[in-house]
């Protein structure tokens, strides 16, 4: 008698940490029905709180969406047309979306090929580019990719020395830190993502700006709600709908008692691939003095490497796996005419081609994950 077949491997096992803390949702979601305050309840004042105690920051707003989050933030550095923003094609669309929402120049700048976060020097290629095509440079936008960090010092550095403004993209990175600082307090505002694969995932969009200027704070609250100044009905700029839901932040809450005992086992669990792929893949590279929270594990197929012959072969063994980005921002047809630091980004257009994500979430077995391991290696 044939054995039978096994059960596909979650790529992110979000039911597994639900049974961890089911009944404390409940009993939050319960709570938010009770009082019905569904828009601001004190659920959301409560969860900044706690947002910012944890990173370290001064201010955290939470907000409807990590897009959101970065576009309020531009929004209140009066970004408009003729301006420049500079950030890495290897990212989610976001990242440049809300650049172009007001208008500006999105120019493009390459990254590293170990990080894959933004190469300073094709920073600084970018930034006379732009200069040379009449754009006049006023922001940067790092992401911190997968969950590490990106180099904030030296493109602080740079910044500083051009006279621009640092927002970090930090949709994937919440909870990692770099040189013993978390994320949230390494630029000017950080924006993060509370989607829910991501590591502090909600079970709906949500976000949160976090920033040290209390004048950006009050700005990025006004903003979050139509521009409000004594009142909702006293309209002192343009804004938006912006806020997050009270049951969203009421569920963050509960995760967010877990979600340090989640990093820590996102890195057990990520030091295990790379001890058992280090020898048959390029394994992914957390500079010294930086902590990842691994958003994704993605690792850098051979040259010759067949990716989608790979896929598929593990997917016929119920492992999954996931290309985050085969077409890179830069090569996209919404942005096309947007600018590209020297002509071309030939490290972005690298990894597009040779990245490949693996299953990784903190409730990963052992036994679950030496069966990715060997339905990769297998398929190699």
């Amino acid at each position: 008698m044939s054995s039978a077949p096994l059960q596909p491997v979650p790529f992110v096992d979000l039911g597994a940490q639900k049974l961890r803390i089911r009944d404390r949702v409940d009993a939050a979601i319960s709570a938010v029905l009770d009082h019905g305050q569904f828009i601001m309840g004190p659920e959301v004042a409560e969860l900044e709180s706690q947002l910012a105690a944890h990173c370290g920051a001064s201010h955290a707003i939470a907000c409807s969406s990590g897009t959101d989050a970065l576009a309020m933030v531009l929004m209140a550095k009066n970004v408009r047309p003729g301006q420049a923003i500079f950030c890495p094609a290897f990212t989610f669309v976001a990242t440049a979306e809300v650049v172009a929402w007001l208008g500006a120049h999105v120019w493009f700048v390459d990254v590293d090929a170990d990080t894959f976060n933004m190469d300073p020097a094709s920073l600084e290629t970018a930034i006379a580019d732009a200069r040379d095509a009449g754009h006049e440079p006023v922001g940067v936008i790092p992401v911190d990719l997968f969950g590490v960090p990106a180099d904030y010092d030296a493109v602080s550095k740079i910044a500083s020395r051009e006279g621009l403004w640092v927002l970090g993209d930090g949709a994937q990175s919440y909870g990692a830190r770099y040189h013993n600082r978390r994320v949230g307090t390494l630029a000017m505002a950080t924006a993060t993502s509370f989607f829910p694969a991501k590591p502090l995932g909600a079970y709906g969009d949500g976000g949160a700006i976090f920033t040290d200027d209390a004048e950006l704070a009050e700005v990025l609250r006004s903003i979050l709600f139509h521009g409000k100044g004594a009142n909702q009905y006293d309209n002192v700029r343009v804004g938006m709908t912006g806020r997050i839901d009270t049951m969203q932040a009421a569920i963050l809450i509960e995760k967010l008692r877990i979600f340090d005992d989640e990093i820590e086992a996102r890195n057990r669990i990520a030091a295990r691939y790379t001890s058992l792929l280090k020898n048959h893949v390029a394994t992914p590279v957390v500079p010294e003095g930086l902590q990842s929270v691994w958003a994704q594990y993605t690792i850098k197929l051979p040259e010759a490497a067949d990716r989608d012959a790979i896929q598929t072969r593990m997917k016929n063994e119920g492992v999954p796996s996931a290309v985050y980005y085969a077409k890179p921002l830069h090569r996209q047809d919404a942005y096309s005419h947007h600018g590209i630091a020297g002509g071309e980004l030939p490290v972005t257009d690298m990894l597009a081609g040779s990245v490949l994500s693996l299953p990784m979430h903190p409730y990963l077995d052992d036994e679950t994950q030496d069966r990715v391991v060997n339905a990769l290696i297998v398929a190699l």
